[in-house]
């Protein structure tokens, strides 16, 4: 399975020091309050809820994961050639947007 296969590749590269923190996703934590070690505590212990294999330039996952109890969405891709994770944005899903369990959006 296409996500899986990738997310076990993610956790890897995040093991192994493999992660670059586009400009954007550090920005974005700010304003949310959310830490590096907790995104990549969401990455590591997380579920894929949405595989984006045509984003570009790498192929990429929606991951749900936990802080202290509350959720946290990551968005991140994977270069296939460098084996490095790129982190795209994390925040806290809102019910506004998405059901109660945050895996699935509202219509």
């Amino acid at each position: 399975m296409f996500s899986k296969d990738l997310h076990n590749k993610i956790k890897l590269a995040i093991k192994q020091g493999r992660v670059e923190w586009q400009r954007h996703a550090l920005a974005r934590m700010m304003e949310r309050g959310l830490s590096r070690e907790a995104v990549k505590q969401a990455l590591l212990t997380g579920t894929v809820i949405e595989e984006y294999p045509d984003y570009k330039p790498f192929p990429g996952l929606l991951v749900l994961g936990w802080d202290h109890g509350l959720p946290v969405h990551v968005v991140c891709a994977f270069a296939e050639a460098s084996g490095y994770c790129f982190v795209i944005t994390a925040y806290r899903p809102d019910l506004d947007h998405f059901e109660q369990d945050f895996r699935k959006r509202k219509n």
